[in-house]
């Protein structure tokens, strides 16, 4: 009979500044990694074209989100921009790692400093940035999402936000794409072949030294 390894449930913080291809990149890794889920935050802002309540985010009032601040519901949240709460609630992701399941949790950078600060929950952390702040900037105003003047006021804050790097355990550079999801997928990989992952490690001593 062979060896059944049983892993701990893994949680993969991924931030990036604004436009630099983040949804997108955590989009392809979910369809291609099995056992990995989304962990879905809360946010005051109003949904864009296309969203979906409870599978892109979920839409609450501010006085809502104030109350799960106040009841302690999350792990993380912050005002982005000086304009919309983002926030995850605890349990969008303990129950999933309880079970074995990984997590991937898409926050701004002061929700993952946040959590690095606090030091209550195990993490891997992953910061993606674009190849330079002009391509980042093209990207910004390709989407024709943002004014000029809001363009301007994400690009001045990727620039502090890169200041966060060092905190990070990896980075990856998204140029070309189907290249950054290689490195974004061959870091879950190898987190999960992580030793002190493994739960039932004395099992496999027994099965390798018994008689």
């Amino acid at each position: 009979m062979g060896i059944e390894i049983k892993t701990k449930g893994e949680l993969f913080i991924i931030s990036a500044p604004s436009g630099s291809g983040k949804s997108t990149l955590i989009k392809m890794l979910l369809e291609e990694v099995n056992n990995l889920e989304y962990s879905i935050s809360y946010t005051t802002r109003e949904p864009r074209a296309g969203e979906v309540n409870g599978k892109d985010y979920f839409f609450v009032s501010e006085k809502e989100f104030e109350e799960m601040i106040k009841d302690n519901e999350f792990i993380e949240y912050a005002r982005v921009f000086d304009k919309f709460y983002y926030g995850t609630a605890k349990n969008q992701v303990y129950s999933r790692l309880e079970k074995g399941i990984d997590v991937i949790m898409d926050i701004d950078v002061q929700g993952a400093y946040q959590i690095m600060q606090k030091g209550n929950v195990d993490f891997t952390s992953i910061f993606i940035i674009p190849p330079s702040i002009e391509e980042l900037k093209r990207r910004l105003v390709e989407r024709g999402r943002d004014s000029v003047e809001e363009i301007e006021k994400r690009l001045i804050t990727a620039r502090d936000e890169i200041k966060y790097l060092r905190h990070f355990d990896f980075v990856v550079v998204n140029d070309i794409l189907e290249d950054a999801l290689k490195s974004l997928k061959s870091i879950v990989v190898s987190e999960r072949h992580r030793v002190l992952r493994i739960e039932n490690i004395y099992e496999i001593y027994k099965h390798f030294t018994e008689e």
